[in-house]
């Protein structure tokens, strides 16, 4: 057991579940997969549930009378009955399938940007976004004359509090959009004042959670935010599946996003009627295998426990801030107070893609690059990118110190 675990928590046990971890990399060497803030790996429960249900309960939802397609519509709604409560959504009809977070992120742009808000509003997003949540809106501002504003963030990489509360202050801002955990900085920001702050002055919120949710419990009703989305497949469940939850009153009031079959109540060539949330967004077949999958990546995680997750990632950041300051030349970028498993860094002597590319040679598998988050890396003057490690749950104290110990001779290599 990793000596960092939290009581309770095996993580040698839990790196069990996950096939691909015992599997061997370039050079004989075993795998340290540090790029989970990408995709996470999958475990076996995920892998086995999609096979399953392939092998024995595959047919299209909501339009067959037959039994098979009974039983995959029964699967397919029990996955978004439990990504409510993973949410604590207060009804399951808040949960909008997606591919993914970018597309549940504009299909708000799209449905409220475009249907519900007014020209001369405003959006406020922060430097720390991911470009799914930079590019929706301004394609929203060009379309439809909607002010995008930016909040800064501090040196620390952390939201500047006042200057978000100074741009809210002329009551013009309709929507704020802002991450709930940085992709980059693996800054954690403070939602539950975010979402106050909005509030009094009559804005909405949608927190892009794709990095929280995976870290740490989610609770929408507490938080009180309006729009929360997340992404499977860094949830340790597959792709092509992301979700939207959002207020029932306020997916009443959004237009659709897409149309074709099974967003609508009745078509004529002169009109069409759509049903009701959350069908009214789901045109199209979609993606059954994958609710399933991430149906059982919910469970997964809920059986370990989100607090007992949350602490283990402690720990892990923890250990990581002190090894990661050993190695010389290295910058951090951020140190923010409240921050999840994600670390972008700079070493001195290498370019990230060269850095990147040596650690593979070990092993290590890392990200490179500027993460979908040019307007920071900017902001923090690297705008050659940064080397990315993100944890998952079956991350250990001893990769990283295998990596600290790589990045020690790579600086040595380059030199």
């Amino acid at each position: 057991m990793d000596t960092l675990a939290p009581a309770g928590f095996d993580v040698a046990r839990i790196r069990q579940d996950f096939p691909i971890l015992s599997q061997p990399q370039a050079r004989g060497r075993p795998l340290v997969f540090l790029d989970s803030g990408a995709s996470a790996q999958k475990p076996r429960a995920v892998i086995e549930a999609m096979v399953r249900c392939m092998e024995t309960a595959y047919a299209n939802v909501h339009r067959g009378a037959y039994r098979l397609s009974e039983l995959a519509t029964d699967s397919y709604e029990a996955a978004r009955a439990a990504t409510a409560r993973f949410l604590n959504a207060a009804d399951p009809r808040e949960i909008v399938f997606t591919k993914n977070s970018t597309e549940a992120m504009n299909l708000v742009a799209h449905s409220w940007g475009r249907g519900v808000m007014k020209p001369g509003q405003a959006v406020l997003i922060s430097e720390l976004e991911h470009h799914a949540n930079i590019i929706p809106w301004q394609l929203l501002r060009d379309d439809k004359g909607i002010e995008m504003r930016v909040c800064r963030v501090t040196d620390a990489g952390e939201l500047d509090m006042e200057d978000l509360e100074a741009k809210l202050a002329d009551g013009k801002v309709g929507l704020v959009a802002v991450a709930h955990m940085s992709n980059v900085l693996g800054t954690v920001t403070p939602v539950e004042r975010i979402v106050a702050l909005a509030h009094a002055h009559g804005a909405k919120v949608l927190l892009d959670g794709s990095q929280a949710a995976v870290h740490r419990r989610v609770d929408v009703q507490a938080i009180g935010c309006d729009f929360y989305c997340f992404t499977g497949h860094k949830l340790y469940g597959p792709t092509g599946i992301g979700i939207l939850w959002a207020r029932l009153e306020l997916l009443d009031r959004m237009p659709p996003f897409l149309g074709g079959g099974d967003m609508i109540s009745y078509v004529t060539f002169e009109k069409s009627e759509w049903a009701p949330a959350p069908a009214k967004f789901e045109a199209g077949t979609p993606p059954i295998v994958e609710a399933v999958g991430l149906h059982a990546a919910i469970d997964y995680v809920t059986a370990i426990g989100m607090p007992a997750i949350e602490a283990h990632e402690r720990a892990l950041v923890d250990h990581a801030m002190g090894a990661l300051s050993e190695v010389p030349g290295l910058t951090l970028l951020g140190r923010a107070q409240d921050r999840g498993g994600v670390f972008a860094f700079a070493l001195d002597a290498a370019h990230p893609h060269d850095l990147a590319t040596l650690l593979d040679r070990a092993g290590i598998a890392v990200r490179a690059g500027r993460h979908c988050a040019e307007p920071l890396h900017a902001r923090f003057n690297v705008e050659g990118g940064t080397t990315r490690a993100s944890f998952g749950v079956y991350t250990t104290k001893e990769e990283i110190d295998i990596l600290a110990t790589a990045l020690i001779e790579a600086r040595e290599f380059f030199k």
